[in-house]
């Protein structure tokens, strides 16, 4: 079963934008992953592949920003604070299971268990699911 874009919006908590950024930075980043398997370009590092995801991590917070000061200007600042503190808290969340993949691929730190690298995606499920309770 897919969920709806309204869905996905009332869950997430992103807009539309920040949704179809995150949706052509894991195009991008499987093209690039494919590229860096099969040894097409050589010395492509799993930096280099991760960089879509950085950079829509990155344009989102941006996003978010506007978003609050907007809202504030409006007046709804519960609703800015809210929206500002879950956004940050999953693209955190997912930056951090980002930069422990990366570490973990490049072979920098052996002593990274997967168990490790997983929580902060474990941690993020748990908020989602407390949250689709919630909306509902």
């Amino acid at each position: 079963m897919l969920f709806s874009l309204r869905e996905l919006v009332q869950w997430l908590g992103f807009a539309q934008f920040e949704i179809f950024i995150h949706i052509l930075a894991l195009l991008i980043f499987t093209i690039l992953v494919a590229i860096k398997v099969d040894d097409l370009v050589t010395g492509l590092g799993w930096w280099s592949v991760f960089i879509p995801f950085f950079a829509a991590d990155g344009l989102s917070t941006y996003f978010t920003a506007i978003v609050t000061v907007r809202l504030f200007q409006d007046g709804e600042k519960r609703q800015a604070v809210l929206r500002l503190f879950w956004i940050l808290t999953i693209l955190s969340l997912k930056f951090v299971f980002e930069m422990l993949l990366c570490q973990k691929l490049e072979e920098q730190t052996k002593g990274l268990w997967f168990g490790l690298i997983m929580s902060p995606i474990f941690i993020l499920l748990q908020l989602l699911m407390i949250r689709a309770c919630r909306v509902n």
